[in-house]
């Protein structure tokens, strides 16, 4: 068998990829789905209209290629990861909607958690400070709040699971996880790679729920339906997947993805980095029989976001490569910032009480102006994020590896690598979310031979060299830095 299969389900839409012996793809087909916000701060999807697009962009990905599923040698699977759900273990009905990593409903749980203690709570145990957006608390804000859910939980008549966890439920019948996504619950111990029965206690999760821990390349069942036969044999959360397709395998090689949010990964080896500058520890991936890998991970919330929000909430554009465009009519942002802390802010500063706002507007400022700064928005906070990975590792980061759709964007790249001062390389498959899972999977049915065969398969297509003085580069960074303040403590309790 010549080909490989890849699931990517994201925060905004799912596709499915063929790739072929050369890492190449074959064939992609794509599907959005609904977003769905009942209150402010709160985001949900609907769990069986993504497997309805689960099903219709296999099948099309297949047709296209001119293959059926039993030409794929196997499938890896990859997704949005804190996003949570809930269904029935009989029926496989989800029992409420899913709770996407970007809600910001557990506020206040995630406070009562903390305690005395605060968001470190259970920082060493997990990597993780306690925050909105991470799934174990998301899952008993579900079992408090729905009538009978506790009950059936605690019976064993409930399973939760990410994104992952669900649809190798609907495709497989198997009720798995990987270490990568099962290290975003709050629920796993970081070193032993297993369910925690005091941290499940304590947030209030019933362990009759919990999906068995898989290393991430390894047997997840195989398939049923539209990839009847085809074993399932790699599964990564998103931002892992775009590091396993990035060849980030040594450690000091560091990966930054612009998706729906924006998210940079620093590979520091088989031992765990506890973060002392907002990041946070989780592992990198797993491959059976091997010791797990762990990175140190920036997460910004939203960025490409941003130009969705700038396209569907305010109408000043009409597509997402327009706002290039407009940005490049003219020469900079008119001294304006935006920082789009719309359900707080992530990475390294962990506030949610903070709130979007737009600075520096005067009567010359234009649409192209705030355009151009939404834009500039993503840059500055990867440079966040990139100083806090810098001071926690160690590790000066030389080059800044990207991928993601935002990468189609030359003066957001070009910005980027002004604004950290380093060169910013993009590959010729920019899609690596995919490719990771593709390669995760191949990799475990000896598809490919091995790590070197994966590194020989990536290949740069743009470089970005920085071309801003080292003044400038300084003077817009602080004005970035004083906006950052005055979205602080907008939400009171």
């Amino acid at each position: 068998m010549e080909y490989l299969g890849a699931l990517d389900q994201g925060t905004t839409s799912t596709r499915f990829v063929v790739i072929g012996r050369d890492g190449r793809f074959v064939s992609m087909a794509q599907r959005e789905h609904r977003q769905i916000f009942p209150r402010p701060g709160w985001v949900e999807h609907d769990p069986h209209e993504i497997t309805e697009r689960t099903g219709q962009v296999i099948a099309e990905a297949l047709d296209e290629a001119g293959i059926t599923g039993s030409d794929l040698a196997a499938v890896g699977i990859t997704n949005q990861r804190e996003t949570t759900v809930v269904w029935d273990r009989e029926t496989g009905e989800a029992v409420a909607n899913a709770i996407v990593w970007q809600d910001t409903r557990t506020d206040r749980l995630v406070r009562e958690l903390g305690g005395l203690l605060g968001p470190d709570r259970f920082r060493t145990e997990t990597g993780l400070p306690l925050a909105t957006y991470f799934s174990g608390p998301k899952v008993r804000w579900l079992l408090d709040e729905e009538p009978g859910l506790r009950r059936r939980a605690e019976a064993g008549e409930l399973a939760f699971g990410t994104v992952d966890s669900w649809l190798i439920h609907h495709l497989t019948g198997e009720h798995l996880t990987d270490v990568t996504n099962a290290s975003r619950t709050l629920l796993m111990d970081l070193r032993a790679l297993d369910w925690d029965p005091e941290l499940c206690d304590s947030i209030g999760v019933p362990e009759a729920m919990l999906p068995e821990i898989r290393p991430s390349v390894g047997s997840f069942g195989v398939g049923r339906g539209v990839l009847d036969g085809v074993r399932v044999a790699g599964c990564l959360g998103d931002q892992q997947a775009a590091m396993f397709g990035q060849t980030c395998f040594e450690a000091g090689r560091a990966k930054n993805t612009y998706g729906t949010g924006c998210f940079m990964l620093l590979n520091t080896g088989p031992v765990p980095v506890e973060s002392e500058h907002g990041l946070l520890t989780t592992v990198a991936y797993q491959v059976k029989g091997s010791p797990a890998v762990y990175a140190l991970e920036g997460s910004v919330a939203v960025a490409g976001a941003a130009v969705q929000w700038l396209r569907d909430n305010m109408g000043m554009i009409d597509s997402a490569p327009e706002s290039e465009a407009l940005a490049m009519s003219v020469d900079d942002s008119a001294g304006v910032y935006f920082v789009p802390a719309f359900s707080g802010l992530f990475a390294p500063h962990w506030r949610s009480d903070a709130r979007g706002v737009i600075t520096g507007l005067t009567g010359y400022v234009e649409k192209a102006h705030l355009v151009r700064a939404v834009l500039e928005s993503t840059a500055y906070q990867t440079r966040d994020v990139l100083e806090a990975m810098e001071k926690d590792s160690g590790v000066e980061i030389e080059t800044l590896f990207v991928d993601g759709g935002m990468v189609a964007n030359d003066l957001l790249m070009q910005f980027q690598a002004d604004i950290l001062g380093v060169p910013v390389v993009r590959p010729t498959i920019p899609e690596t979310t995919a490719l990771g899972a593709g390669y995760a999977a191949g990799l475990s049915v000896g598809f490919f031979e091995g790590f070197d065969e994966l590194r020989s398969l990536w290949a740069e297509d743009r470089r970005w060299e920085p071309s801003m003085g080292a003044a400038d580069r300084a003077a817009a960074y602080a004005g970035w830095q004083k906006a950052v303040e005055r979205t602080l403590g907008w939400v009171e309790e």
